[in-house]
């Protein structure tokens, strides 16, 4: 198969992961990591190309809200099922946009207003600190590209009948504080000593299934080994706990067009790290990484065709 959906510098990360056997395979397992931009860098070099004023303390909204750890998982999910069938490939895309600036997993209109959001709301698109027009045009210009490349890869793959894993990762507990220009006072707030352990604890592993309406867009081999196989590793795991498939999001009109051919779900940060560190950079514990890697891994080996 010719390798046609390529890395964009900037944007993301594709690559081909290949068993022994399979130098030519069409990818038939899709893993996307839409909020993939989690290392330092890719906030600094992207802020340094934005000429708007921010706020000063945004990169600790970075640290906080970025899904560490995801992209590892995803890598590792696939070495795994590649090294299981080895005429298997497998198709990593990961997003270096930092959802900080603009998300790449929302929806957005061609002529969009930047937008603060109360507490417990899905966070915007386009956050409110991104008032300057230009910063506007280059930011939504990453994303259409981000977002081409990403359609591509599903065409490739689930297109011709494979399955697609959207991998995120969440922080330990669901804090709702309102996403505007004092986030993260609002957030330093929230994760004083005295209110954290107010705040619920999440589940190890979310599956997210179904839209608001309760319909079931999951594939259902997937999810169902994906819970059986967390739940047998020692992870709790729930179905739409903290979130659902919102319309707002990509992951939504993905698996609209590609009906029970995914799974979206959120393993929370804290067991791939060594500590969770919400206002710093943290590195994933490649073991942890390799423990949550596994079942999903086997789930994936049983929902391909």
């Amino acid at each position: 198969m010719a390798e046609t959906i390529c890395s964009v510098p900037g944007v993301c990360d594709v690559e081909y992961v290949r068993g022994e056997a399979a130098a030519t395979a069409a990818p038939a397992l899709l893993l996307e990591v839409s909020h993939g931009a989690t290392l330092p860098r890719h906030f600094a070099e992207l802020r340094a190309r934005l000429r708007g004023d921010l706020p000063a303390d945004l990169q600790d909204f970075f640290f906080v809200n970025t899904d560490v750890g995801a992209p590892e998982l995803a890598r590792a999910v696939a070495a795994r099922v590649v090294q299981a069938q080895p005429r298997r490939a497998a198709l990593v895309v990961r997003c270096l946009i930092p959802r900080t600036l603009i998300d790449c997993n929302r929806r957005i209109d061609e002529t969009p207003v930047p937008a603060a959001t109360p507490a417990g709301a899905m966070s915007p698109g386009l956050p409110p600190w991104i008032r300057d027009a230009a910063d506007q045009q280059l930011l939504l210009d990453l994303h259409a590209a981000y977002r081409q490349v990403v359609t591509a890869a599903f065409a490739a793959v689930c297109g011709r009948g494979g399955q697609a894993l959207l991998v995120h990762t969440y922080a330990p507990r669901s804090i709702d504080v309102p996403v505007d220009d004092h986030v993260v006072a609002h957030l330093r707030a929230a994760y004083a000593e005295e209110r954290i352990g107010s705040w619920p604890l999440r589940a190890a592993v979310d599956l997210i299934t179904e839209d608001p309406d309760g319909r079931d867009l999951a594939s259902p081999v997937l999810a169902d080994a994906a819970e059986a196989g967390f739940a047998a590793a020692g992870f709790d795991v729930q179905r739409n706990g903290a979130y659902t498939l919102h319309p707002i999001t990509l992951a939504h009109g993905f698996a609209l067009q590609y009906p029970r051919q995914m799974l979206c779900l959120e393993v929370r940060r804290d067991l791939l790290v060594p500590e969770f560190t919400p206002f710093r950079a943290m590195v994933p514990d490649p073991a942890k990484v390799a423990r949550a890697a596994a079942p999903l891994a086997a789930a994936a080996l049983r929902a391909l065709p």
